[in-house]
């Protein structure tokens, strides 16, 4: 196991509806930079988009970022299913929008018993929601 995978999900697990993420936050952006703050932060060019330019340098792009991804690094997922990689898998942080939205792509990573450990769990105001959650897991 290596990898800590973020994504950011609704009440139903729900990622993204019609190829469009379900929602953004700038707040959370934030939140996502420091969790992997000293580590590298992996994702796909389609999410790197959301980050302002100031913070592309932090970012390490690549359609195939989740067979890169080596030991202690972050890797953010929107659009696909991380279940293919489940046995690399140290952590996850998941930011819950607490709504439900229209979904035709859920998170099928499904943390909690058994295998999961909820370590943390704490709630932020972001930017376009009055309270996001942050739920971080380990294995």
């Amino acid at each position: 196991r290596s990898v800590r995978l973020i994504a950011c999900v609704d009440d139903r697990d729900g990622m993204a509806f019609h190829q469009r993420r379900q929602s953004r936050d700038r707040v959370v952006r934030q939140h996502i930079l420091a969790d992997a703050a000293g580590a590298k932060l992996w994702m796909n060019a389609r999410s790197a988009r959301q980050f302002a330019q100031s913070e592309q340098g932090l970012l390490l792009v690549a359609e195939d970022f989740l067979d890169r991804a080596q030991a202690g690094d972050f890797c953010f997922v929107e659009d696909r299913s991380p279940a293919p990689w489940l046995d690399r898998l140290e952590g996850l942080v998941l930011y819950r929008w607490n709504r439900r939205y229209p979904a035709d792509a859920w998170l099928d990573v499904r943390p909690g018993p058994p295998g999961w450990t909820l370590a943390r769990r704490e709630e932020f105001s972001g930017h376009s929601h009055e309270r996001i959650t942050k739920e971080v897991y380990t294995r």
